[in-house]
């Protein structure tokens, strides 16, 4: 299996805080990755690593490696902006553009990286709707403001809008945590469709749900990453007993 990201040695630093410590890690090319941890571990700190976030941040360091295929996305000469157009984020909470219709908001990022004409940007919007299976609930109100949906219908939302600009790696930061059930069913649904496509990577608490989506678990602790492998492997026969202890709810 190929490796699209690879972390080597990578430390995340805020000021006098070090939030990610010596991490190297491999994550396989159409397929989920896990991450899991208790809060404060450094989970959601290496996933902004992976798009640059922290570059927004001024007391934020970050030194080591992450190679996106053959670039090293902190070389001085890689544009930030390039590198957010090839890995797509979702947050926690789903975040559509308030001041936007539906179809606008598929369509935003898009319209970022240069003109769009009407026919190119129907399509765009429709096979963006499909995938994340939003198309038939939308369809005919494309116009109306995306606040009107509901929260899972706002998330799958904000997952279209991440694809309309064709990203090769999805990072999704606890992406059904603020959901109900049925809701969290559909994204789940989905994450497994997605990795036909890109190469995820999922920020998750919910050990129930790692284990449901991912093919690769990564446990992570106090800024330092314990173990990673198969997903089956890792909530069946882990290799440290940090992990075990974990994943069967000792502490965390």
């Amino acid at each position: 299996m190929n490796t699209k990201v690879k972390l080597e040695n990578l430390n995340v630093h805020f000021g006098s805080n070090h939030a990610v410590k010596d991490v190297s890690i491999d994550f396989p090319e159409n397929s989920v990755t896990a991450i899991i941890g208790p809060s404060g571990c450094g989970k959601s700190t290496v996933l902004r690593s992976i798009n640059r976030m922290h570059d927004l941040a001024p007391a934020a360091r970050v030194t080591g490696k992450i190679i996106l295929d053959d670039t090293d996305i902190y070389d001085k000469g890689v544009d930030p902006v390039s590198i957010r157009r090839r890995v797509g984020m979702v947050f926690q909470k789903p975040n559509p553009f308030p001041a936007m219709s539906i179809y606008d908001n598929v369509i935003a990022g898009y319209k970022l990286n240069g003109r769009v004409n009407r026919s190119e940007a129907d399509e765009i919007v429709e096979s963006s709707l499909k995938r994340v299976a939003l198309w038939d609930e939308v369809k005919d109100r494309l116009k109306a403001s995306a606040m009107e949906l509901s929260g899972g219908q706002q998330q799958r939302l904000c997952i279209a809008r991440t694809i309309a600009v064709r990203p090769e790696v999805i990072l999704m930061d606890e992406p059904a945590s603020a959901l109900d059930p049925l809701s969290t069913l559909k994204i789940e649904e989905l994450i497994e469709e997605l990795k036909e496509k890109y190469t995820i990577i999922i920020v998750t608490h919910n050990m129930q749900q790692a284990a449901r989506v991912s093919d690769f678990t990564a446990f992570f602790y106090l800024g330092e990453l314990i173990e990673c492998g198969e997903t089956r492997k890792v909530f069946t026969t882990p290799d440290k007993k940090q992990t075990e202890d974990y994943i069967t709810g000792r502490f965390g």
